[in-house]
């Protein structure tokens, strides 16, 4: 599975942007992964097959993520940003039909990244 992130850049605090990714063929699992400079991998937010969506708490009111599997498509919305949101963003994937968690160490397929910085 080939995935491919757009949609990075930067932003003002307070500001948004909108990350996508394309996806090679459809996975049921799909995410956001980011990682800051120095720190550990941060599942940010997981869609499994169902649509069912989970976040971590960083970001609970302020992200949110979709998709459309027709495009093959996940997105994430990134609202009112801060400052700590700085990192890389992954676009990441599993076949599961089952388990989706927002665990960094649960994806196999991983996208090469979209940088994210939030000035202010």
């Amino acid at each position: 599975v080939q995935l491919v992130e757009s949609g990075g850049g930067s932003a003002q605090v307070g500001g948004y942007l909108r990350l996508s990714c394309v996806a090679s063929t459809y996975t049921a699992c799909m995410g956001w992964v980011r990682q800051a400079p120095g720190q550990e991998r941060e599942a940010v937010a997981t869609v499994d097959r169902t649509g069912v969506i989970r976040y971590v708490d960083a970001v609970k009111g302020r992200f949110t993520a979709s998709r459309d599997n027709s495009k093959l498509t996940l997105y994430l919305q990134m609202d009112s940003l801060k400052p700590e949101d700085t990192a890389m963003y992954y676009c990441v994937s599993s076949l599961s039909l089952g388990q989706c968690p927002p665990s960094a160490g649960f994806f196999r397929n991983w996208g090469r990244g979209t940088q994210v910085t939030v000035l202010g």
